[in-house]
């Protein structure tokens, strides 16, 4: 807290003691609306005359964002959930003593509630006549100034509370977000999908290659995991006879923190029982395209730089075949480690000695090739040794039925026609539990109860995760994951004032 701001906090607080001194309460219990902001814009703004006043009398409520002092008149802009209006504040309708306190206690933060009549002024703004008002809230910090807002990025991350009440731009990027969410829910139901919830703590970690969070549960005496994915829960009410299930699930990965990834973060997935990856590939099209014009009125954005076309179809192309245009090498997995090796080796690609040709394949595509891709595309037929949960490819062992959607290099999904073999996924996972005593800390282990559920038979599935916040970040034009989670983490602060 600076000198100054100290000073206007000091100031503020000596109010509050003035007023509950006078034997009324700064922060009273309740105030009673007849009108949301946005509700007198609508009813009124086209029926009352510049110059003119109504008797229609409004209760309203907001934050005061601005004030202007003209002699015996007040003008004062306050902001609730839905809008912003003006407040008309004249000493000649509130009385001396009202007015003076008004002007001495009402400050640019604080919450009012007024009542008056709704008029126009003579330069056309609908306002609100104040007849009586009441303190609703003191604030006592001050806001950042109007026309610079809150400029600092570590500032607006920490205090997004402040954030959203003194950058606009803040408010529409959630405002996305939320018509965003909104509008798969109902693509989802709509396609007879149902909603479900699964466990956040898990006893295997599992449903996808990443670090988790580790925490210890007393009464069971058992080590437990933030969840890094609800795949393989999805996928055993697939087993149990739902047909499509979607989870919108809060998810946690111990890794770093830049401008893609937060360590917590909103991944919806999705599983259809007799579908396959390119059933998966036809629905994420549409799903996208649904929610950009749910959320922002088009399939048009611009995003990083350039202008995303999110109209279906969307390309599809094969890993392989990418890496050969933007790379200029033919690789497969299918090739020798050895051969990999050397392909690596010329393209300055590093790799580790336990890297088997699969993952080599993958690593050269993330280093030479990913980062090209515009988009959007469906990058399809992922190695199997990098696809624990993915299908063989019916036409190619050596990959699976797999696609990821880029766009402008970055992924938004991940899908696959799941694989459904107990044998097969027993194998898959002692070879992954090899990889992690290796020291591969992303690696799976063996989740014999899911094993154990597709015994009972898990029929042809497909499935696909996306994730939300990278969608978002498209639909709002923001290239900063932060931009799009409304808390997200930071290191901690050296001392709070």
């Amino acid at each position: 807290m600076t000198a100054e701001t100290g000073d206007e906090f000091r100031a503020r607080l000596g109010k509050v003691d003035d007023i509950r001194a006078r034997g009324d309460d700064p922060y009273p219990v309740r105030f009673d609306r007849t009108h949301t902001l946005a509700e007198v814009r609508e009813h009124w703004d086209d029926k009352v005359d510049v110059g003119a006043s109504t008797d229609d009398v409004v209760r309203v409520a907001g934050r005061v964002l601005l004030e202007r002092r003209q002699g015996k008149l007040i003008f004062a802009n306050i902001r609730d959930g839905s809008d912003t209006l003006q407040l008309f504040v004249s000493k000649g309708d509130l009385g001396d003593d009202a007015f003076a306190r008004f002007a001495d206690e009402i400050e640019r933060g604080d919450w009012v509630g007024v009542t008056g009549a709704v008029m126009k002024t003579k330069l056309g703004e609908l306002s609100v006549k104040v007849s009586s008002f009441v303190l609703l809230s003191k604030s006592l910090r001050p806001l950042p100034e109007k026309w610079h807002g809150l400029a600092d990025t570590d500032t607006r991350y920490r205090q997004r509370y402040v954030d959203l009440i003194a950058n606009d731009d803040a408010r529409r990027v959630f405002d996305v977000r939320f018509a965003t969410v909104a509008a798969i829910r109902r693509f989802l139901h709509a396609h007879g999908y149902v909603e479900v919830e699964t466990p956040v703590l898990h006893p295997i970690p599992g449903g996808a290659t990443a670090r988790p969070f580790v925490t210890h549960h007393n009464a069971l005496e058992m080590e437990l995991y933030l969840r890094i994915a609800p795949e393989l829960y999805l996928k055993r009410l697939i087993v149990g006879g739902y047909d499509r299930v979607f989870e919108i699930a809060r998810v946690f990965r111990n890794e770093g923190l830049d401008t893609r990834h937060n360590p917590e973060f909103t991944m919806l997935e999705l599983y259809e029982a007799f579908a396959d990856y390119h059933d998966m590939m036809r629905l994420t099209e549409q799903l996208v395209a649904e929610a950009a014009t749910g959320a922002i009125g088009t399939t048009e954005v611009e995003w990083d730089g350039a202008t995303v076309d999110l109209t279906p179809p969307f390309e599809r192309r094969t890993l392989v075949d990418l890496v050969k245009e933007h790379a200029g090498v033919d690789v497969h997995p299918s090739r020798s480690r050895e051969e990999l090796r050397s392909t690596c080796d010329a393209l300055g690609v590093p790799y580790e000695p336990s890297w088997g040709p699969g993952k080599l394949v993958l690593e050269i595509y993330e280093k030479t090739t990913e980062a090209q891709i515009s988009g959007p595309t469906f990058v399809c037929d992922y190695p199997r040794e990098v696809s624990p949960l993915a299908r063989a490819h019916r036409d190619d062992p050596t990959v699976t039925e797999r696609f990821e959607l880029i766009v402008r290099g970055r992924e938004l999904a991940n899908a696959f026609s799941e694989l459904n073999d107990p044998v097969e996924q027993l194998r898959r996972f002692e070879a992954q539990a090899t990889l992690k005593q290796l020291g591969d800390v992303e690696a799976h282990g063996v989740d014999a109860d899911y094993v154990r559920a597709l015994e009972y038979g898990l029929p042809p599935t497909g499935g696909m995760g996306l994730g939300i916040d990278r969608l978002v970040m498209v639909l709002a034009g923001v290239t900063s994951i932060r931009e799009v989670i409304l808390f997200p983490h930071l290191r901690p602060e050296a001392g709070v004032s």
